[in-house]
């Protein structure tokens, strides 16, 4: 049943100016990093230093538009849309394993090829799954303290994903998903419980997804102990940590990177981060950081005062998307976790991560124009969000 737009007495404002700030402070760093990080090779590839910089404002103008778009549209539209936007989404990451469909790169199957671009098919996965959780559990919020008839579809679909990423192989993407779910499901109001057990039967998965494959292996081997095999495995680790231990306080300046040289690899997508630490220093990634802590801050803001449980949740969502890939991919550039290969959000070169992401912050944006004043049992059932939208 779809549920009535919010009471007519919220009239609609202005959106959130400080996370729209946050949005384009994290998108002009990404501009300004992708160019310092990849005009080496650019240059060397193509003859044009700046080719990834003007695909990327290519990119970062549609995401504008789309921003710009979803924040205009109520956010209740995305009720009867987010079913079969998650259906086209596993449709989509399960053709590119088909041969001939998907295009390799990098030893992973990730990509639909259009024309000159390429779709990664997983990022619309994480924005239809987010719509789709939102959705469902408002409207089972009924059944969501029950494990059947109240987790069992969401795990289902969530499943579904990760096992298709698994075989791409994606298992950062993967472990996004079943992130963004959890924290979903938390936010609903599921049994603590539940997701206590749930999590203890995910951990022996995962911990067998992890060793099934021989690469997977090398990466947590590598994790261990880079240096084990330098030339191999722990290569990108070894680079990445050189890189951010050239840091210091102030870096050794925008553009000057060494690193960036060919010594480390995918060194303006997966670990942009290492050459921002190394040319920026520590002043550096605190602006990161703190415009990081922006964004998730005022997406939370717009949680608690968001005028139904939908829309709450679909700014948790996001919220838990962004923050828990971000912490992924600092996390793997600084060596505290095996090499995952997801991008750092608005920040790393590439077309399908920064519109999406970009296209969900204007729907979060879309419910912060219809903001109230939050009770303190009135928004969410753990933050506490209340029985009833």
């Amino acid at each position: 049943m779809t549920r009535p737009s919010p009471p007519q007495e919220i009239r609609r404002g202005p959106p959130d100016g400080w996370l729209v700030a946050g949005v384009l402070g994290l998108c002009g760093v990404g501009l300004v990093m992708v160019y310092s990080a990849s005009s080496v090779a650019a240059f060397e590839r193509f003859g044009d230093a700046a080719f990834f910089l003007k695909r990327q404002l290519v990119w970062f103008a549609l995401g504008c538009g789309s921003m710009v778009l979803t924040s205009r549209l109520h956010y209740s539209v995305w009720r009867g849309l987010a079913s079969p936007l998650l259906l086209a989404s596993i449709a989509l990451v399960a053709a590119v394993l088909v041969p001939g469909v998907g295009q390799v790169a990098g030893g992973a199957r990730r990509w639909i090829p259009l024309g000159p671009l390429s779709f990664q098919p997983v990022e619309l996965g994480k924005f239809s799954l987010v719509l789709y959780l939102a959705h469902f559990l408002d409207n089972r919020q009924d059944r969501v303290r029950h494990l059947v008839r109240g987790l069992a579809p969401p795990l289902a679909f969530t499943a579904a994903l990760a096992g298709l990423l698994l075989r791409q192989p994606d298992m950062g993407s993967a472990a996004v998903l079943v992130g963004i779910t959890g924290v979903m499901l938390f936010c609903a109001g599921a049994r603590l419980l539940h997701l206590a057990g749930l999590t203890v039967v995910a951990v022996p998965v995962a911990a067998w997804a992890a060793l099934a494959e021989a690469y997977r292996r090398d990466r947590i081997l590598a994790f261990l102990d880079p240096w084990r095999d330098a030339q191999g495995s722990g290569f990108h680790v070894i680079q990445s940590l050189v890189a951010v231990a050239s840091g210091g306080l102030w870096g050794v300046g925008l553009g000057q990177s060494r690193q960036k040289f060919f010594y480390l690899p995918e060194r303006h997508t997966d670990f942009i981060f290492a050459i921002l630490v190394e040319e920026l220093g520590l002043l550096g990634v605190a602006l990161l950081v703190g415009l990081y802590a922006v964004f998730v801050a005022r997406v939370y803001r717009v949680a608690f005062r968001a005028p139904d449980r939908y829309g709450a949740l679909l700014a948790a969502g996001l919220g838990a998307w962004v923050a828990g890939q971000t912490v992924m991919n600092m996390g793997v550039a600084t060596g505290m976790l095996p090499v995952t290969g997801v991008p750092l959000p608005f920040v790393s070169f590439g077309g399908s991560s920064l519109v999406v992401l970009m296209a969900a912050s204007g729907v979060c944006l879309n419910v912060s124009q219809y903001a109230r004043t939050p009770r303190r049992a009135d928004t969410f059932a753990r933050l506490p969000f209340g029985s009833a939208g």
